[in-house]
């Protein structure tokens, strides 16, 4: 199985002509990002999978009833087992106006054992600032189910606690991004590279102008915009849909050591070194022997232990490891060395203290 993935990143590794990215795949303007909104609710209508007594559901239970006039008794604590206190989540769009529509995520609080069949009442949804950004209730759609049995046994497929309500909140209200009347428009990189943002920075005054872009750092390039939003709307498609080579990424090897994943990227380079990889197999068998005494003696029946040790040791070449100016040439040597998933982690370790890879060693 290693063999065909070092085959793999040999076929990825061909030498190929660098291939040009459109700024949008690369960042995004700031200010122009998602909100996260929040809020605590109550779901109805559970087959009896909800929160029981929990003093908290009763008490918002309590609060829903007190909006349309019902006043339950202070002394009453009605057994909620249809109800369940949930945490709702949703995601503001940029750009997001009153009337449209989003989705929302849907958790149970506390003991709910099910939240399918339930419905959401209504419920506020606020941003960090504390103010309301949208409103949410409706139906859940819950991919889990379980079932229990009078004995104790029960069954869980996903997670019935949680579930989703598609378009299942209404926005009230709208985030001001700021884009129209900043005094720039700043792109940042998804990743920084100095190298990316020169490229995009030379992109940009190749077609608006000289003077019009520069890079601040590197993640951010300073755009300088007219007023008005049409026109910066404009402008921002335009330079969305540039194209630009990008740098060469850092020369990573990232190493799974849970699963034995090895992903190397395009940039890592070998030193001259020397590897040899064998492995040493202990096995000890024990068997047990039973000495029966002739007949008419003074002897006992007796078990007598047997062990038997055997050392058996994998002998393996020393393979020389050439400077590799490419991944093909890096693949070619770790196939030669023909290690286990296990064996290459500790391999690559071993050539990254010897300062023979050229790259960054990441272990997740």
């Amino acid at each position: 199985m290693l063999r065909l993935f070092l085959a793999f990143l040999m076929s990825l590794s061909l030498a190929t002509p660098a291939q040009a990215d459109r700024v949008k795949d690369l960042g995004a303007f700031q200010g122009i990002r998602t909100n996260q909104l929040t809020g605590y609710g109550i779901v109805v209508g559970l087959p009896g999978t909800g929160d029981d007594n929990l003093e908290y559901t009763v008490q918002s239970l309590k609060s829903v009833a007190s909006r349309f006039g019902l006043q339950l008794p202070a002394n009453i604590n009605p057994s909620l087992k249809n109800s369940a206190a949930v945490l709702i989540t949703a995601e503001l769009p940029p750009f997001a106006k009153p009337g449209q529509k989003i989705d929302v995520t849907v958790a149970a609080l506390g003991k709910a054992k099910s939240l399918r069949g339930g419905a959401l009442i209504l419920t506020p949804l606020q941003g960090a600032d504390g103010q309301v950004y949208a409103m949410a209730q409706g139906s859940l759609a819950v991919g889990g189910l379980g079932a229990e049995g009078a004995d104790g046994s029960k069954i869980v497929v996903n997670i019935p606690s949680s579930g989703r309500i598609p378009e299942g909140a209404t926005v009230e209200r709208s985030v001001d991004t700021g884009f129209a009347t900043t005094p720039v428009l700043t792109f940042n990189l998804a990743r920084s590279d100095f190298t990316t943002a020169q490229s995009i920075a030379a992109a940009v005054n190749a077609r608006l102008g000289p003077g019009r872009a520069q890079a601040v750092d590197g993640v951010s390039i300073a755009i300088a915009a007219p007023e008005g939003a049409d026109l910066r709307a404009t402008l921002m498609s335009e330079i969305e849909n540039l194209t630009v080579t990008s740098a060469e990424p850092s020369a990573r090897v990232i190493v799974n050591a849970r699963t034995g994943t090895v992903v190397i990227n395009s940039a890592v380079r070998l030193g001259p070194a020397a590897v040899t990889q064998g492995k040493l197999t202990v096995r000890v068998d024990e068997s047990q022997k039973i000495s029966q005494p002739a007949p008419f003696s003074q002897g006992q029946t007796a078990v007598e232990q047997k062990s038997a040790v055997g050392i058996t040791e994998e002998v393996k070449p020393i393979f020389l490891i050439e400077p590799g100016p490419k991944l093909a040439d890096v693949v070619k040597a770790m196939n030669a060395i023909g290690a286990s998933p296990a064996d290459l982690v500790a391999i690559l370790e071993a050539l990254k203290e010897a300062g023979a890879l050229k790259a960054e060693l990441i272990i997740l």
